[in-house]
């Protein structure tokens, strides 16, 4: 597909009846497991791009996290949408311009968060975060296909869990022109509800956090549109790498090769 073909067919996602889900893969690899699976469109995950290099969250350089990006978009023919951060500065025009350098990597979408990456003062103001959306609807409605963008209000994971404030953001988000409204961490189904019910545009929810409880079908009802697994995938393969490789140093034995994929099945993922 072309550029303009995976963006409509991202868009249309967004458009179509029920909830769908947006895996998060890590690499080439992983990325042609997920589209043999049936997966129709997939994200990238800040974290676990930063880890394939050793790193914590949020220790990729834009040109990094870019290029990770590309390794993706050119293993798979589906709708590549890529997890921004908060657009690698606090300027709004650092912001525009990760949105055109996302569209010449490939992507068809990507998110820009309002969390500052400083401890000591975790989150945008919001007349600022909201200028940064803003900056990057513009870039994205100047491309030459529908670009997907994502507001997201991170007070849930910043150290910031209030709900009011959260939704106020995300409707300022919205009044920005962001295309789809995302809040991770957030608490409950009841919390998931209250967004939801807040906002005219789609809604991700980030499924990949243990204890929740939910579902595609609960948060389909709740009125959640697009549901993402964040780094959830990838911790999952992780432990996997650890569990083999404890059972072979502690144990001395190999029993993880009876519950790992065979070969030729791996390489028919491969292509």
């Amino acid at each position: 597909m072309t550029q303009l073909e995976k963006a409509t067919q991202f868009r249309s996602l967004h458009s179509a009846p029920g909830a769908f889900v947006i895996p998060n893969p890590w690499d080439g690899a992983s990325a042609r497991v997920l589209a043999s699976l049936g997966y129709r469109a997939m994200t990238t995950s800040s974290a676990a791009a930063a880890a394939t290099l050793g790193r914590r969250d949020g220790r990729l350089a834009r040109d990094e996290a870019l290029a990770h990006c590309r390794v993706i978009v050119d293993a798979v023919d589906l709708p590549v949408a890529g997890d921004l951060e908060n657009g690698f500065g606090d300027a709004p025009g650092v912001v525009a311009e990760t949105i055109r350098l996302a569209a010449e990597a490939g992507l068809v979408g990507g998110s820009i968060e309002d969390a500052t990456g400083r401890t000591e003062d975790p989150l945008y103001e919001i007349g600022l975060a909201t200028e940064r959306i803003a900056a990057a609807v513009q870039a994205a409605r100047a491309l030459p296909f529908p670009f997907t963008l994502v507001g997201r209000a991170e007070g849930f994971i910043r150290g910031r869990p209030d709900l009011d404030d959260v939704i106020r953001r995300l409707q300022a988000y919205e009044r920005a022109g962001a295309d789809v409204l995302f809040a991770p961490g957030l608490p409950d189904l009841a919390a998931v509800r209250r967004v939801c019910a807040s906002v005219s545009r789609p809604v991700n929810v980030m499924a990949a956090v243990p204890g929740r409880g939910f579902t595609v079908a609960n948060l389909a009802e709740a009125g959640v549109k697009r549901i993402s697994l964040a780094a959830s995938l990838y911790r999952a393969a992780m432990t996997a790498l650890r569990d083999a490789a404890r059972e072979v140093h502690d144990a001395g034995t190999f029993g993880y090769l009876e519950r790992t994929i065979p070969t030729a099945e791996f390489g028919g993922y491969l292509g």
